[in-house]
């Protein structure tokens, strides 16, 4: 009989989670306390994560959903270039070229390889009792799960977190990101990102005919615009180089998302027993590299190539905190230093510090973001 083990959490992380768990043969029930997981505009896949898709078989599908990204420009707010990479060395440092997709159609795409019935929600998770037998899960409705194993994939707030660590205070990071999807292509060459004192915004193509972009800025945690936040953003941006203003201007208002960003206290505890934390419940990590939901998958992957290797799921779980712990948290760390670099106070300081990394060789840059983000960094468990 397949041992069963429970996902809580029905993001990216824990849909894919539950579907590579699936694949190698473990009963598998998803629990999600949100009626709707689907709000988001886009994700960038970076060959790291498109790797651990492909571990998981479901690469190609997502490839052909999405659009790609072949370079990735970086420019100061009046247009003038700080890096212009290549795309042919870009594309041939990281494996193959980045994938755009809404995360709308890639929480599609997960969910449609689980299983009928596997996810369900609005259930959250109250209690969780680990003993030698496996693992006892109350929920708000009163139900009760007894499974072989636990994994939290249920974001930085994490119930499983909490449980494993005891309270994980969160701190407002100095910024909100928005984001959203523009109704206008854009021209390959300026994929990438736009940097001007105090603010950043990333644009890269999604598809042929729409741009997915963020933006963050310094502002009080909270803050919204009176008259709304796209609003702001045209004001805030209208003098910026282009793409800037088009993008704007083609952005529907209601689709446009912000989001306080938050650091969290350090989950020094990633697995007990038969209870395991992975993505952002494990490691959340600021925008700044892409690289959240990309590692998020990483972890799907290796989490289940464990679980079906190990003798028993404890020692599976012990092995994946200690194995993923060592990659995650430097990108963690980078993620932070270049959010607290951007958004330095006052401004012109963390301009100055911005536009001073254009001293910094393209060979060291791209070799140092292969490292993160190429299909090679991206190491299954054989």
């Amino acid at each position: 009989m397949a041992q069963s083990i429970l996902v809580i959490g029905a993001g990216i992380t824990g849909l894919a989670t539950a579907v590579a768990l699936q694949r190698q043969g473990f009963d598998v029930c998803v629990a999600e306390a949100r009626r709707d997981v689907t709000p988001g505009a886009g994700i960038s896949l970076w060959p790291n994560a498109l790797a651990a898709l492909d571990e998981i078989g479901l690469g190609d599908q997502v490839r052909g959903a999405g659009g790609r990204v072949t370079a990735g420009a970086l420019r100061w707010r009046d247009g003038s270039w700080l890096r212009r990479p290549a795309a042919q060395r870009f594309t041939r440092a990281l494996g193959e070229p980045l994938v755009v997709i809404r995360r709308a159609l890639l929480t599609e795409i997960l969910s449609g390889a689980l299983h009928p019935g596997t996810v369900h929600y609005e259930l959250t998770a109250r209690d969780i009792v680990a003993g030698a037998s496996g693992v006892r899960v109350t929920f708000s409705d009163g139900s009760v799960r007894e499974v072989a194993g636990v994994v939290g994939a249920d974001g930085v707030e994490s119930v499983v977190a909490g449980h494993l660590n005891g309270p994980l205070p969160r701190r407002y990071a100095g910024y909100p990101a928005w984001r959203a999807v523009a109704a206008c292509p854009l021209d390959s060459e300026l994929s990438g990102e736009t940097l001007g004192p105090g603010s950043q915004v990333g644009h890269v193509p999604l598809g042929d005919e729409d741009t997915y972009w963020f933006a963050t800025e310094r502002v009080p945690q909270g803050q919204t615009a009176p008259d709304g936040e796209l609003a702001y953003l045209r004001r805030r941006f209208a003098s910026w180089a282009e793409p800037l203003p088009t993008l704007l201007a083609a952005t529907d208002a209601g689709q446009v998302l912000r989001n306080d960003l938050y650091d969290r206290a350090l989950a020094r505890c990633w697995a007990r027993g038969p209870v395991v934390i992975a993505g952002d419940a494990a490691h959340p990590m600021r925008p700044h590299l892409g690289q959240g939901g990309c590692q998020g998958l990483e972890d799907a992957a290796i989490l289940a190539g464990l679980a079906v290797r190990e003798p028993d799921l404890s020692t599976a779980f012990a092995r994946f905190a200690a194995v993923r712990r060592r990659r995650v948290m430097a990108i963690v760390r980078e993620s932070q230093l270049i959010g607290r670099v951007v958004n330095l106070r006052p401004p012109a300081l963390g301009a100055a510090a911005t536009r001073a990394t254009v001293l910094v060789p393209e060979f060291v840059l791209t070799r140092h973001l292969a490292s993160i983000a190429a299909r090679q960094a991206f190491r299954p468990v054989r």
